[in-house]
């Protein structure tokens, strides 16, 4: 979960990270933050996230990226 919560402190410095769970709902994360959080987290953690999986709602808290990554690791 640190390596997330690292990620996300790059791409959005001025948010604490480690509590909001609007990240996308409230506009701290937008598109090209999303896309770079992606890529990043698809290096990171060796995985691929399909289109499909791009939604509001695995991308706005840690709990729900670590979440993601899990399922698709399991995968």
């Amino acid at each position: 979960m640190e390596d997330i919560i690292d990620i996300l402190e790059e791409l959005v410095p001025d948010v604490d990270v480690s509590t909001c769970t609007t990240l996308v709902d409230d506009h701290y994360l937008g598109s090209l933050e999303i896309v770079a959080l992606i890529a990043e987290l698809e290096d990171a953690f060796d995985i691929t996230i399909p289109a499909v999986e791009i939604v509001a709602d695995n991308f706005n808290s840690v709990e729900d990226i670590k979440v993601l990554v899990n399922r698709l690791s399991e995968e």
